[in-house]
């Protein structure tokens, strides 16, 4: 097979990043079904790749035998950590977060392609979000934006201004992977590492908002964003500060993502 071929292959490709620690490995069978519920374009694919937060004996007995899924582990270091680390596996244009304990709604990732494959001056997508509680039921939210594009800059002002609270959520992220890597993927904080690529995306690229629900984010007891600690403050404020930082820094540089068309025009690899 040909290195061009090869390449065409990859990019025609999502990938799928899930982090997990031991106690969520209970929920993937739900997200690989929901995973498997997608329908995407003639010729595209989706591949998951589930990085353990760990090296545990816990969590290789719910990932499923099949060949679109690769399981990896690593040392423990946080979500951002294993997202990062995942990386190393993502050969594929476009990265879609799943969190291990949240399931994708039908044609969620056929919306986000078709958004970036039609946009190419848009970096990265996201859809609103309901909350899947323990009884089945779910919540959503208020204040959604519009359908369509966001704004470079937006997605901060609205952060700041309402308590560090972004109006979309960084759990229903896909973006193109170049610009992924290019920010480094996710922030080295013990949490919010989510929320800090989205505003530092924001700070550098253009994004899509479907108003579509694209996620169920679970809600249950053992949830990290559940515990003390995740409201802590001090903190809190230390995260938020490091988060509004390096996204202001990276608008003050000028640099932003142009897409792959006038990458191509200027005559470099897009």
């Amino acid at each position: 097979m040909s290195e061009a071929h090869d390449d065409s292959a990859t990019r025609r490709r999502i990938v799928v990043v899930t982090a997990v620690h031991a106690p969520a490995a209970r929920h993937l069978p739900d997200s690989y079904a929901s995973l498997c519920a997608q329908e995407l374009p003639e010729g595209w694919e989706w591949h998951w790749v589930i990085q353990e937060d760990g090296t545990t004996d816990d969590v290789r007995p719910y990932v499923p035998d099949d060949p679109r899924v690769t399981f990896r582990q690593g040392r423990p270091g946080g979500p951002g950590v294993a997202r990062t680390l995942a990386l190393a596996h993502a050969e594929g244009a476009y990265v879609k977060v799943l969190d291990a304990d949240d399931r994708l709604t039908p044609g969620a990732l056929a919306r986000d392609l078709a958004a970036l494959e039609r946009h190419p001056d848009i970096g990265w997508a996201v859809s609103r979000v309901l909350d899947l509680l323990p009884d089945g039921s779910t919540v959503g939210f208020p204040g959604d934006p519009a359908h369509g594009p966001l704004e470079r800059g937006n997605v901060l002002s609205y952060w700041r201004a309402h308590d560090f609270r972004a109006p979309v959520h960084p759990a229903s992220l896909c973006v193109r992977r170049e610009l992924l890597t290019a920010l480094g993927g996710w922030m080295a904080l013990p949490a919010s590492e989510d929320t800090g690529l989205l505003i530092a995306l924001d700070a550098v690229s253009r994004g899509w908002f479907s108003a579509d629900v694209g996620l169920l984010y679970r809600k249950w007891e053992g949830q990290v964003t559940g515990q003390a600690a995740h409201t802590d403050p001090v903190e809190r404020r230390a995260r938020m500060a490091v988060v509004e930082a390096r996204a202001r820094a990276l608008a003050s540089f000028g640099w932003q993502h142009a897409g792959p068309a006038a990458a191509a025009v200027q005559g470099t690899p897009a």
